[in-house]
């Protein structure tokens, strides 16, 4: 008798597994191509060759660049390369990119940046923070920019127990911030567990020097995070769901769910059309390609635009599409002023004129 529930328990687990599996699969879109859509005035930028994970355009045009994410999982082209900010300036007719300088006292050795954000303070001194993995931790850093010398001065590091796993952040005041934690656990083959279980554990939590409380839950994966122009919403991509939640911001901070934007694709990061409010996603066609990193079929990119977000049926638009023959596993798009970067998980970036 014991064997026997031995046995049906085991099956039964066995085929709990079985269709989590498909599941998962389906949620990756394995096997999913993409029609190719190409701007005719695009070109691959020089410089920005292991990655270019998430990017912040100033309202001066002046944009940050994260670089060199070793992330679990996923392929890295410079594995023993510390991670970097660029600069790039889109006033320039031929934009390049410049390495910021970061300045003595901080770890660059251990620099693994993620997600990012710029907030300008009523003096006009520019800071930006940067989710940053050392030695696949999780912390926040605070840095001051120095346009004239081109640097970064490190002010100091956030951590704190519910800023784990955290993905990406959007900065709304001096030291008051969403972020969004992408995975509950962190351990890789946890990690991999609950993926393939679609938990629905992650959140996106508000930290103040005073108050540290998580504002939203039960997201499959929270990954990219923005604010919409007028600062009432805020705008949370969760990836293997496929989708964006619309949340409104309260003044005590909290977040109430509008709507949900259904993509059917896997949606990173989200930035805002400064001229316009329309948001812009960099999205991976197939997530499986990803995970299973193979340079003779390589993971494509894909860029969406959603227009008349608050509207019943928003229109969505696909501005960009490759299947990894230019550029591979697509994770934002930054426009300004008719110029659109597109950056990458661990591959090269994109600069279109539109």
């Amino acid at each position: 008798m014991g064997r026997l529930v031995a046995l049906t328990l085991l099956g039964a687990g066995l085929a709990l597994v079985g269709e989590r599996l498909v599941a998962f699969r389906q949620r990756t879109n394995a096997f999913r191509k993409v029609e190719p859509v190409e701007p005719q005035n695009c070109h691959l930028i020089e410089g920005l060759e292991n990655g270019s994970e998430d990017i912040d355009i100033l309202p001066s045009g002046l944009a940050f660049i994260s670089s060199g994410l070793k992330y679990p999982g996923l392929p890295s082209f410079a594995p023993d390369e510390p991670g970097q900010i660029f600069l790039m300036d889109l006033n320039e007719q031929n934009p390049k990119v410049q390495a910021l300088n970061i300045s003595d006292g901080f770890d660059k050795a251990s620099f693994n940046p993620h997600g990012i954000s710029t907030f300008i303070d009523e003096d006009h001194t520019v800071y930006l923070y940067v989710v940053n993995h050392p030695h696949m931790k999780s912390t926040v850093e605070k840095f001051k920019f120095e346009e004239q010398q081109r640097s970064l001065v490190h002010l100091k590091t956030i951590k704190h127990e519910l800023l784990k796993s955290v993905n990406d952040i959007v900065v709304l005041g001096p030291e008051q911030f969403y972020a969004t934690r992408d995975h509950y656990f962190t351990n890789f083959f946890l990690v991999l567990f609950e993926m393939i279980m679609d938990l629905h554990w992650t959140y996106a939590v508000f930290y103040s020097p005073r108050e540290v409380k998580v504002v939203a839950k039960g997201f499959s994966s929270a990954n990219g995070i923005t604010v919409s122009l007028d600062k009432k919403y805020i705008y949370i991509a969760d990836v293997t769901a496929q989708n964006i939640h619309v949340l409104k911001k309260h003044e005590n901070w909290d977040l109430t769910q509008v709507k949900v934007i259904h993509l059917g694709t896997l949606v990173d990061n989200l930035t805002v059309d400064p001229d316009t409010g329309d948001i812009w996603a960099g999205c991976h066609p197939d997530g499986k390609k990803l995970l299973i990193y193979n340079p003779e079929d390589p993971p494509g990119s894909e860029v969406l635009r959603i227009q008349d977000v608050l509207s019943e049926k928003p229109k969505i638009s696909t501005e960009y599409a490759n299947n990894g023959s230019v550029l591979q596993g697509s994770t934002v798009a930054s426009v300004y002023h008719g110029k659109l970067l597109i950056g990458t998980v661990f591959h090269k970036a994109l600069y279109c004129l539109l």
